[in-house]
Protein backbone atom coordinates (compact mmCIF):
# COMPACT_ATOMS: atom_id res chain seq x y z
CA UNK A 1 0.00 0.00 0.00
CA UNK A 2 2.08 3.05 -1.01
CA UNK A 3 2.58 6.32 0.89
CA UNK A 4 2.23 9.55 -0.10
CA UNK A 5 3.70 13.02 1.82
CA UNK A 6 1.55 15.48 2.97
CA UNK A 7 3.05 18.23 4.19
CA UNK A 8 5.63 15.91 6.55
CA UNK A 9 3.51 12.75 7.29
CA UNK A 10 3.34 9.63 5.10
CA UNK A 11 -0.52 9.02 4.52
CA UNK A 12 -1.78 5.77 2.59
CA UNK A 13 -4.34 6.11 -0.33
CA UNK A 14 -6.61 3.70 0.57
CA UNK A 15 -10.20 2.49 0.94
CA UNK A 16 -12.42 1.29 4.08
CA UNK A 17 -12.57 -2.29 2.52
CA UNK A 18 -8.96 -2.34 1.94
CA UNK A 19 -7.81 -1.02 4.86
CA UNK A 20 -10.23 -3.24 6.89
CA UNK A 21 -9.30 -6.56 4.54
CA UNK A 22 -5.20 -5.32 5.76
CA UNK A 23 -5.86 -5.12 9.16
CA UNK A 24 -8.27 -8.32 9.56
CA UNK A 25 -5.74 -10.33 8.20
CA UNK A 26 -2.86 -8.59 10.42
CA UNK A 27 -5.28 -9.05 13.46
CA UNK A 28 -5.71 -12.92 12.75
CA UNK A 29 -2.14 -13.78 12.68
CA UNK A 30 -1.76 -11.33 16.44
CA UNK A 31 0.61 -8.72 14.11
CA UNK A 32 1.83 -5.84 16.08
CA UNK A 33 1.24 -3.13 13.40
CA UNK A 34 -0.35 0.15 14.28
CA UNK A 35 -3.07 2.49 12.27
CA UNK A 36 -3.50 6.27 12.69
CA UNK A 37 -6.81 7.95 11.40
CA UNK A 38 -4.82 11.26 10.91
CA UNK A 39 -7.15 14.45 10.52
CA UNK A 40 -5.90 18.22 9.78
CA UNK A 41 -5.48 18.87 14.04
CA UNK A 42 -3.05 15.50 14.39
CA UNK A 43 -1.07 16.63 10.53
CA UNK A 44 -0.48 20.22 12.23
CA UNK A 45 0.41 19.17 15.47
CA UNK A 46 3.27 16.83 13.70
CA UNK A 47 4.34 19.28 11.64
CA UNK A 48 4.49 21.66 14.48
CA UNK A 49 6.90 18.62 16.61
CA UNK A 50 9.61 16.57 14.52
CA UNK A 51 9.55 13.99 17.61
CA UNK A 52 5.89 13.42 17.22
CA UNK A 53 6.61 13.36 13.60
CA UNK A 54 8.79 10.78 13.81
CA UNK A 55 6.71 8.81 15.90
CA UNK A 56 3.28 9.74 13.54
CA UNK A 57 5.39 7.96 10.78
CA UNK A 58 6.37 5.57 12.54
CA UNK A 59 3.06 4.10 12.59
CA UNK A 60 2.34 1.37 9.79
CA UNK A 61 -0.74 2.83 8.13
CA UNK A 62 -1.67 6.26 7.97
CA UNK A 63 -5.51 6.96 6.81
CA UNK A 64 -6.82 10.42 5.82
CA UNK A 65 -9.39 10.77 8.57
CA UNK A 66 -10.52 14.16 7.07
CA UNK A 67 -11.93 15.45 3.72
CA UNK A 68 -9.02 18.24 3.51
CA UNK A 69 -6.73 15.52 3.59
CA UNK A 70 -8.29 13.59 0.78
CA UNK A 71 -8.54 16.34 -1.28
CA UNK A 72 -4.93 17.32 -0.52
CA UNK A 73 -3.80 13.44 -1.80
CA UNK A 74 -6.25 14.21 -4.84
CA UNK A 75 -4.68 17.52 -5.79
CA UNK A 76 -0.99 16.79 -5.17
CA UNK A 77 -0.80 13.56 -6.48
CA UNK A 78 -4.20 12.75 -8.72
CA UNK A 79 -5.19 9.63 -7.02
CA UNK A 80 -8.65 10.13 -7.57
CA UNK A 81 -9.83 9.11 -3.80
CA UNK A 82 -13.18 8.97 -3.83
CA UNK A 83 -13.53 9.26 0.00
CA UNK A 84 -11.49 9.93 3.03
CA UNK A 85 -11.05 6.87 5.76
CA UNK A 86 -12.74 8.31 8.61
CA UNK A 87 -11.75 6.98 12.03
CA UNK A 88 -15.17 6.06 13.86
CA UNK A 89 -16.36 4.61 9.64
CA UNK A 90 -13.09 2.65 9.87
CA UNK A 91 -14.25 1.60 13.07
CA UNK A 92 -17.27 -0.02 12.43
CA UNK A 93 -16.29 -1.67 9.20
CA UNK A 94 -13.75 -3.47 10.82
CA UNK A 95 -15.77 -4.53 14.55
CA UNK A 96 -17.86 -5.78 11.31
CA UNK A 97 -15.62 -8.00 10.05
CA UNK A 98 -14.18 -8.87 13.26
CA UNK A 99 -17.41 -9.93 14.18
CA UNK A 100 -17.55 -12.22 11.29
CA UNK A 101 -14.61 -13.70 12.39
CA UNK A 102 -14.83 -14.27 16.03
CA UNK A 103 -12.14 -11.89 17.02
CA UNK A 104 -11.36 -10.13 20.38
CA UNK A 105 -10.97 -6.72 20.48
CA UNK A 106 -9.54 -5.05 23.93
CA UNK A 107 -10.36 -1.14 24.73
CA UNK A 108 -7.74 1.26 25.74
CA UNK A 109 -8.47 4.45 27.25
CA UNK A 110 -11.48 7.27 27.74
CA UNK A 111 -13.68 7.18 30.56
CA UNK A 112 -15.41 4.94 32.70
CA UNK A 113 -19.19 5.62 31.66
CA UNK A 114 -17.79 5.55 27.60
CA UNK A 115 -16.27 2.77 27.69
CA UNK A 116 -19.64 0.79 28.99
CA UNK A 117 -21.85 2.61 26.68
CA UNK A 118 -19.24 1.71 24.09
CA UNK A 119 -18.49 -2.26 25.16
CA UNK A 120 -22.39 -2.40 25.38
CA UNK A 121 -23.25 -1.06 21.96
CA UNK A 122 -20.22 -3.40 20.36
CA UNK A 123 -22.22 -6.34 22.42
CA UNK A 124 -25.84 -5.41 20.86
CA UNK A 125 -24.49 -4.84 17.25
CA UNK A 126 -21.78 -7.48 17.21
CA UNK A 127 -22.29 -10.25 19.52
CA UNK A 128 -19.57 -12.36 18.14
CA UNK A 129 -17.16 -10.05 18.67
CA UNK A 130 -15.25 -11.19 21.90
CA UNK A 131 -14.52 -8.39 24.63
CA UNK A 132 -10.97 -9.19 25.66
CA UNK A 133 -10.39 -6.30 28.25
CA UNK A 134 -10.84 -2.40 28.46
CA UNK A 135 -8.47 0.18 30.60
CA UNK A 136 -10.00 3.12 31.18
CA UNK A 137 -7.66 5.97 30.52
CA UNK A 138 -5.14 7.86 33.50
CA UNK A 139 -5.48 10.85 31.76
CA UNK A 140 -1.99 11.09 32.30
CA UNK A 141 1.71 9.34 31.08
CA UNK A 142 1.89 5.71 32.96
CA UNK A 143 5.31 5.05 34.79
CA UNK A 144 7.37 2.45 33.29
CA UNK A 145 5.95 -0.23 35.71
CA UNK A 146 2.11 0.66 34.72
CA UNK A 147 3.03 0.78 31.48
CA UNK A 148 4.76 -2.90 31.27
CA UNK A 149 1.22 -4.30 33.69
CA UNK A 150 -0.67 -2.34 30.79
CA UNK A 151 1.45 -4.32 28.00
CA UNK A 152 1.30 -7.87 29.86
CA UNK A 153 -2.79 -7.52 30.54
CA UNK A 154 -3.28 -6.64 27.38
CA UNK A 155 -0.96 -9.82 25.67
CA UNK A 156 -2.61 -12.40 28.48
CA UNK A 157 -6.29 -11.36 27.06
CA UNK A 158 -5.46 -12.81 23.28
CA UNK A 159 -7.12 -9.84 21.78
CA UNK A 160 -6.62 -9.70 17.98
CA UNK A 161 -7.47 -5.42 17.69
CA UNK A 162 -6.89 -2.54 20.41
CA UNK A 163 -8.99 -0.09 19.76
CA UNK A 164 -7.07 3.16 21.64
CA UNK A 165 -9.49 6.35 22.30
CA UNK A 166 -7.16 8.36 24.08
CA UNK A 167 -6.97 11.80 22.01
CA UNK A 168 -4.85 13.42 19.20
CA UNK A 169 -1.72 13.30 19.54
CA UNK A 170 -1.80 10.85 22.95
CA UNK A 171 -3.05 7.90 20.76
CA UNK A 172 -0.91 8.25 18.48
CA UNK A 173 2.13 8.17 20.68
CA UNK A 174 0.86 5.32 22.51
CA UNK A 175 0.13 3.35 19.62
CA UNK A 176 3.61 3.99 17.82
CA UNK A 177 5.20 3.23 21.10
CA UNK A 178 3.84 -0.34 21.61
CA UNK A 179 4.47 -1.52 18.23
CA UNK A 180 5.98 -4.35 18.55
CA UNK A 181 5.42 -4.81 22.25
CA UNK A 182 1.83 -5.80 21.75
CA UNK A 183 0.27 -8.78 20.02
CA UNK A 184 -1.88 -7.40 18.46
CA UNK A 185 -3.63 -4.89 15.96
CA UNK A 186 -3.73 -1.59 17.14
CA UNK A 187 -5.76 1.67 16.38
CA UNK A 188 -6.11 5.31 16.99
CA UNK A 189 -9.46 6.07 16.41
CA UNK A 190 -10.04 8.75 18.69
CA UNK A 191 -13.85 10.38 18.69
CA UNK A 192 -15.06 6.95 17.61
CA UNK A 193 -15.36 6.45 21.53
CA UNK A 194 -17.60 9.48 22.11
CA UNK A 195 -19.61 8.50 18.42
CA UNK A 196 -19.98 5.02 18.95
CA UNK A 197 -20.94 5.46 22.91
CA UNK A 198 -23.87 7.66 22.19
CA UNK A 199 -21.92 10.65 23.90
CA UNK A 200 -21.12 12.84 20.60
CA UNK A 201 -23.67 14.06 17.86
CA UNK A 202 -21.91 13.29 14.41
CA UNK A 203 -21.62 15.94 11.77
CA UNK A 204 -24.62 15.32 8.88
CA UNK A 205 -23.42 13.53 5.78
CA UNK A 206 -23.72 16.41 3.88
CA UNK A 207 -21.71 18.27 5.94
CA UNK A 208 -18.49 15.63 6.67
CA UNK A 209 -18.73 15.10 2.70
CA UNK A 210 -18.18 18.76 2.05
CA UNK A 211 -15.40 19.24 4.88
CA UNK A 212 -17.28 20.70 7.46
CA UNK A 213 -17.03 18.21 10.02
CA UNK A 214 -14.67 20.59 12.24
CA UNK A 215 -17.86 23.39 12.22
CA UNK A 216 -20.32 20.84 13.07
CA UNK A 217 -18.16 19.99 16.10
CA UNK A 218 -16.96 23.61 17.02
CA UNK A 219 -20.95 24.19 17.48
CA UNK A 220 -20.99 20.93 19.93
CA UNK A 221 -17.48 21.59 22.12
CA UNK A 222 -16.93 25.15 21.27
CA UNK A 223 -14.44 26.05 24.28
CA UNK A 224 -12.29 22.61 23.67
CA UNK A 225 -11.71 22.58 20.27
CA UNK A 226 -12.42 27.06 18.62
CA UNK A 227 -8.61 27.20 19.34
CA UNK A 228 -7.05 23.86 17.74
CA UNK A 229 -9.74 24.72 14.85
CA UNK A 230 -8.62 28.82 14.26
CA UNK A 231 -4.83 27.66 14.34
CA UNK A 232 -4.88 23.75 12.76
CA UNK A 233 -7.02 24.71 10.08
CA UNK A 234 -5.61 28.31 9.33
CA UNK A 235 -2.04 26.79 9.12
CA UNK A 236 -3.04 23.77 7.55
CA UNK A 237 -4.83 25.65 4.26
CA UNK A 238 -1.70 28.19 4.70
CA UNK A 239 0.83 25.04 3.96
CA UNK A 240 -1.27 23.74 1.14
CA UNK A 241 -1.43 26.97 -0.51
CA UNK A 242 2.40 27.79 -0.39
CA UNK A 243 3.15 24.15 -1.56
CA UNK A 244 0.83 24.57 -4.52
CA UNK A 245 2.70 27.99 -5.70
CA UNK A 246 5.94 26.19 -5.05
CA UNK A 247 5.07 22.70 -6.95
Amino acid sequence: MKKYNIHGVEYNATTYEEITNVLITHAKKRESVGLTALAVHGLIESYNNDKLKAKVNKINYIVPDGQPIKWALNHFYKLGLKDRVYGPTTTLHLLEAANKEGLSVYFYGSTKDTLAAFINNVNNKFPNIKIAGFHIDRFRDATPEEDLEDIEKINTSKAHIVLVGRGCPRQEIWVSDHIGKINAVLLAVGAAFDFHAGKLKQAPTWMQNNGLEWFFRLTQEPKRLWRRYLFTNSKFVFLTIKKTLTN
